[in-house]
């Protein structure tokens, strides 16, 4: 198995630990066929987003503890689904993205270069 590379073209790096985050929750936002929510871009959740977020149908914030889902805060990094970024973007409510975090799947929907101006350095 080769290992995945980020939207620079070098290996993925993991995006967080605690919360644990993706799809496979390992850290990283690897894909696999089981995703089919595409979990592809590593974001910085702010409190805007998380507000959009809930208000289109996905509540981050809210802790599910039979998932084992914490809950999202300000700050908290998360792979996120590709077409909610995508959406958020277009709404102009965006996260910040970590580039060496964000698998280079994610390029099949969104520009690198929507993606670039709203990174933040790992």
């Amino acid at each position: 198995m080769t290992q995945a590379k980020n939207v620079l073209g070098t290996p993925l790096e993991p995006c967080s630990m605690s919360p644990l985050t993706g799809f496979y929750r390992d850290g990283c936002c690897n894909t696999g066929v089981q995703d089919l929510g595409l979990h592809l871009v590593c974001i910085v959740a702010t409190d805007e987003f998380l507000e959009f977020s809930a208000e289109v149908g996905n509540d981050l914030s809210t802790p599910m503890p039979e998932y084992a889902f914490p809950g999202l805060n300000e700050g908290d990094r998360w792979c996120l689904c590709v077409q909610r970024w995508k959406q958020a973007l277009e709404a102009g409510k965006a996260p910040q993205v970590v580039l060496e975090s964000t698998h280079m799947s994610s390029l099949e929907f969104v520009d690198l270069e929507d993606l670039q101006q709203y990174s933040v350095t790992a």
